[in-house]
């Protein structure tokens, strides 16, 4: 997974899978998400990120025990 933030378009783009997109739904105007044929998630658009409270967000790095 990586992400991506567009901030000139206040846009994050979270990538989850290298999968090709065959389907996107809208959730609602800001919130875009692709689909592989499998069904499985490859990436949601969150659009006005930053102006909707999304970011900034906290990234946690686990450590092996």
């Amino acid at each position: 997974m990586h992400t991506t933030y567009f901030d000139e378009d206040d846009t994050l783009v979270l990538h989850l899978s290298d999968k090709p997109i065959v389907r996107e739904v809208s959730q609602d105007w800001n919130t875009h998400i692709s689909y592989a044929a499998d069904g499985t998630t490859v990436e949601i658009v969150l659009l006005d990120a930053r102006a909707s409270g999304v970011l900034p967000f906290e990234v946690l790095h686990g450590r092996a025990a």
